[in-house]
């Protein structure tokens, strides 16, 4: 057996050729070892015209490696080296190698015997463990056998086995391995803490919301949703994104979403929550950026208002199907500062599906997001059924699998289009309080005809009409025109409003005995469940009470 003829074909000997021929010689040659010194002691008798006049079997006698030399369609045993022989234990001459050579079953070699017979191409296989808990990387090279050659009965096709230990990589890589992997598990169990156990359900719409963290590959990101009940009848809704991976990701996620809701009490617009928000995210960390769309709606004005920074825009299917997309205004994503965002509407009346996510869902390495968004927009014309099967179809339709490779975010949020019994609980009257010191008894007499139509016990019709009193009195003494008095029922809760072109928000206050003036909105805040004031969009203030319907 010439040794020339296959040492080329083993691992490293073309780079080490290649490297004694550039650095002119071998490195014998240069005065060099070129094995450790253990090994060096073993071939010191090398014959002086080095490693070329070695015969072959002296050589792989001597290597650590573990050699098996296997031939013919049955890859009986030609050769096994001391090395192998030492690891596995000694193996006869010309048996079969399933028979004989076990080991290279158990680790999934023999088929791949069989190929590299029929390709003449060698095949590599890495890291496998064998018998006795040791990994190796196998290579599996052909052998042209000439006639005669002392290797068995039959002459023909041979296979060079070369397996090069590599239990330290192995553990090393297992070891890292099992530190991402507990990294990953402390980032989804972190993200997943800063959600939202349970959505709030208002009363005017039904919610459901998906998170779905990337695939065992993937980093966990800052994805984000949260809905917030503003009081008066009015939700927040909140989807975010930051622009990071991991730990550091999420932590800066549940900052952002803890600011969020506290910068909702505040019944901002949108575009002012954003503006809060961005500033903050500078400050928590400058050297990543979150999007994040932030909508309230409200039952009385059918629409969704929005502020977007950077996000992706929010998809609307009306009661008819066809689908809206919120369009500008958009700014840029939080943390970059210099911008002021500005607030737009979509329309969201009865029967309608609204749909807000993170770039997860729509974004493909190989297309335009574009056409992502394009692709929710047809999956969301034919997705019907609640909130949550409607997220579950989405995602489905996009082609979200466990192993996706990023976190997605999805909230669907319907208005249900109510009818019979269910539309008599939800019901609106308003009057339009003109004139002077008339108005309040007119409001009073108004409270009183509504509510009684309204069916309500005596004692919530007596306290509903006297916090309408107290409101109205107080927009009478404290307002200016236009003012306007609410009042809307749904299945839960009563609620009553009275709004005037004032942009003075009233605050609670303790009034002394001989005070005159003083005591309406602390009556109002004693008597009802929940009170608030918020300035309105086109200048101006609401001022509202909210009283809990008594459970059926």
């Amino acid at each position: 057996m010439n040794f020339t003829r296959w040492s080329a074909r083993l691992p490293g000997t073309q780079r080490r050729a290649a490297a004694r021929t550039e650095t002119g010689g071998s490195p014998a040659q240069r005065g060099e070892s070129s094995v450790p010194a253990a090994r060096a002691e073993r071939l010191a008798d090398t014959p002086a015209g080095g490693v070329d006049e070695l015969p072959a079997r002296e050589v792989l006698d001597r290597i650590p490696a573990l050699v098996a030399l296997v031939h013919g369609p049955d890859h009986r045993i030609a050769y096994v080296n001391d090395a192998y022989a030492t690891t596995f234990g000694t193996r006869p001459i010309g048996a079969p190698a399933r028979e004989a050579l076990p080991e290279l079953g158990e680790v999934g070699l023999l088929p791949l015997l069989d190929q590299v017979l029929r390709s003449s191409k060698p095949r590599t296989v890495k890291s496998r463990k064998a018998p006795g808990g040791r990994s190796y990387t196998f290579t599996c090279t052909p052998v042209s056998l000439p006639l005669g050659a002392p290797v068995g009965d039959t002459p023909g096709g041979g296979v060079l086995v070369f397996a090069a230990d590599v239990t330290d990589h192995a553990e090393a890589a297992e070891r890292l391995r099992a530190s991402e992997r507990s990294q990953r598990e402390t980032a989804v169990t972190l993200q997943r803490s800063l959600l939202p156990q349970e959505l709030e359900q208002p009363d005017d719409l039904r919610i459901a919301a998906t998170y779905q963290p990337g695939g065992t590959d993937a980093a966990v990101g800052g994805d984000w949703y949260d809905v917030i009940t503003l009081g008066g009848g009015r939700t927040a809704l909140v989807i975010g994104d930051v622009m990071g991976r991991g730990v550091r990701a999420a932590a800066v996620m549940g900052q952002l979403r803890t600011a969020v809701r506290a910068y909702a009490r505040l019944d901002l617009p949108p575009h002012e929550v954003l503006q809060l928000l961005d500033g903050l995210a500078a400050e928590i960390d400058a050297s990543q950026i979150a999007t994040c769309a932030y909508a309230v709606h409200d039952p009385n004005e059918g629409c969704l208002v929005y502020a977007s920074a950077g996000h992706l825009p929010i998809l609307v299917r009306d009661e008819n199907g066809t689908i809206h997309r919120a369009g500008e205004p958009t700014g840029p994503p939080l943390g970059t500062g210099g911008w002021l965002h500005a607030s737009g509407s979509v329309p969201l009346g009865p029967g309608s599906t609204a749909v807000l996510y993170t770039d997860g869902l729509v974004e493909r390495r190989s297309e335009d997001i574009d056409e992502g968004v394009a692709a929710l927009e047809r999956a969301l014309a034919g997705a019907t059924g609640t909130p949550q099967v409607v997220c579950d179809r989405l995602i489905r339709a996009l082609g979200v699998t466990a192993d996706h490779d990023d976190d997605v975010a999805v909230m669907v949020l319907q208005q249900p289009s109510r009818t019979g019994v269910h539309a008599d609980l939800f019901r609106n009257a308003a009057l339009e309080l003109l004139g002077g010191v008339e108005a309040a008894p007119r409001a009073r007499a108004f409270a009183t005809g509504v509510l009684a139509s309204w069916r309500f016990p005596p004692e919530l019709h007596d306290l509903g009409v006297l916090a309408t009193s107290e409101l109205v009195a107080n927009s009478l003494q404290h307002g200016t025109p236009p003012m306007r008095l609410r009042l809307r029922r749904t299945d839960r809760r009563l609620i009553i409003e009275v709004t005037d072109g004032d942009d003075h928000l009233p605050r609670r206050r303790r009034a002394e005995p001989a005070d005159e003036a003083g005591r309406g909105i602390a009556i109002v805040a004693t008597i009802a469940s929940n009170w608030g004031s918020r300035r309105t969009p086109g200048g101006g203030k609401a001022v509202w009470c909210e009283f809990a319907l008594p459970r059926a």
